[in-house]
């Protein structure tokens, strides 16, 4: 095999996007080659192209023929159900974000990628390539931030209107998405804190259900974590706060990191501060402090990235930048800080992913929610890739 015949099932705002550089011949040895949609107007475009075979149904694009690869960027519902069947049928598999709705779905996924290791299983977790993050784990890993004490993301920018949540039935419902904020916007940021800081040992969530929209799902958060080393942390979203703010910090006791907008700077302890705090003969001394400014560019097409590490993982068998079964601790994060803030508990890590599920079947079984849906241009939604 010499070149990848790829699929894309959904055709949204991320599936549209993917074809337009796959089009554009922006990945070597990789051809978009069918694609698929419920939605009859989504193929428009599509038929008639040279090359590019369209389809209604995904398992007819699946057991097509056309194609070695599939590309999945449904509703998350569907992920889950759409990569088992594409697995199954030995094609290789690329999961857009969630890679599945809840843990429960993904474990199940995971174990079938598991069952077909020739499969290649990726994620599309593209902030894994974003240069500024790359720096910042390669500072955690050298041990120059020294342990972890305090962990700090608020990202409030993701606002959004009443006419973004109407655009579409689906959308912020249990039964479509099966979460808010959490979920939809903040999957990526999620899957960075845990590729960075690992996994929490316990948390507390505190989400407030539509608080700023006509939607039964959460818009606004603030969450604590803890981790097993005592490093403790907190997460502080929403969709209604404008103009909001994109701020991270990660505290060490050799310094503190803080990330926002197109600046990090590393104010680094000249010695590690609980040392410092043992040894110093003064009560009111500090390490001296170095400011160090860290620069970065920012990616030019991460999803393009890591598409071509997946078309490479196939043909060359390149380690994965974002296997798929990473995507599970995103996935995790999500569904228990909404879950803790429900039952009002602190839940320990890992999470019984049966017992959300089973809540997430009572809400949508109890879901007695209506909406309006109304029409939204596609410039709704060009300064987001998000569905």
């Amino acid at each position: 095999m010499k070149k990848i015949r790829l699929g894309i099932v959904g055709l949204g705002n991320i599936g549209k996007f993917h074809t337009s550089y796959l089009l554009e011949g922006k990945i070597s040895r990789c051809q978009l080659t069918a694609v698929s949609d419920a939605y009859e107007p989504s193929l428009e475009p599509f038929k008639g192209r040279p090359g590019v075979k369209t389809f209604a149904k995904s398992e007819d694009l699946i057991r097509s023929g056309e194609i070695d690869a599939l590309v999945v960027a449904t509703p998350h519902y569907l992920h889950t159900t759409i990569g088992i069947d594409a697995l199954e049928q030995g094609l290789h598999v690329m999961i857009e974000k969630p890679i599945s709705a809840h843990k429960a779905d993904a474990e199940r996924l995971i174990a079938v990628a598991n069952a077909h290791p020739q499969q290649v299983f990726g994620g599309m977790f593209q902030m894994r390539v974003e240069p500024r993050y790359l720096k910042l784990r390669k500072l955690i890993q050298s041990g120059e931030l020294g342990r972890f004490t305090r962990i700090t993301w608020v990202i409030t920018d993701w606002y959004r209107t009443e006419a973004y949540y109407a655009s579409g039935g689906w959308r912020a419902t249990w039964k479509g998405e099966g979460g808010g904020v959490l979920l939809n916007q903040c999957l990526h940021q999620l899957d960075m804190l845990q590729w960075l800081c690992g996994m929490p040992a316990r948390v507390r969530g505190f989400c407030q259900l539509g608080r700023f929209h006509d939607i039964e799902v959460e818009d606004d958060v603030t969450c604590y974590l803890e981790w097993a080393d005592g490093a403790s942390g907190t997460f502080i979203s929403s969709t209604g706060e404008s103009p909001g703010t994109n701020r991270l910090e990660l505290v060490g006791t050799r310094g503190k990191v803080t990330l926002e907008g197109s600046k990090m700077t590393f104010q680094r302890n000249d010695a590690d501060m609980v040392e410092f705090s043992k040894s110093s003969r003064s009560g009111f001394a500090k390490p001296e402090i170095w400011n160090v400014e860290i620069p970065f560019e920012n990616a030019g097409n991460p999803h393009a990235i890591i598409m071509q590490n997946f078309v490479d993982s196939i043909l060359d068998r390149t380690p994965l930048i974002a296997p798929g079964s990473s995507g599970i601790g995103s996935v995790e994060l999500a569904n228990v800080l909404l879950y803790s803030s429900l039952i009002k508990q602190t839940i320990e890590l890992p999470m019984d992913g049966a017992a959300w599920e089973a809540k997430l079947k009572d809400l949508i079984a109890n879901s007695h929610h209506q909406k309006k849906v109304v029409q939204t241009t596609s410039e709704d939604f060009t300064k987001s890739f998000n569905r």
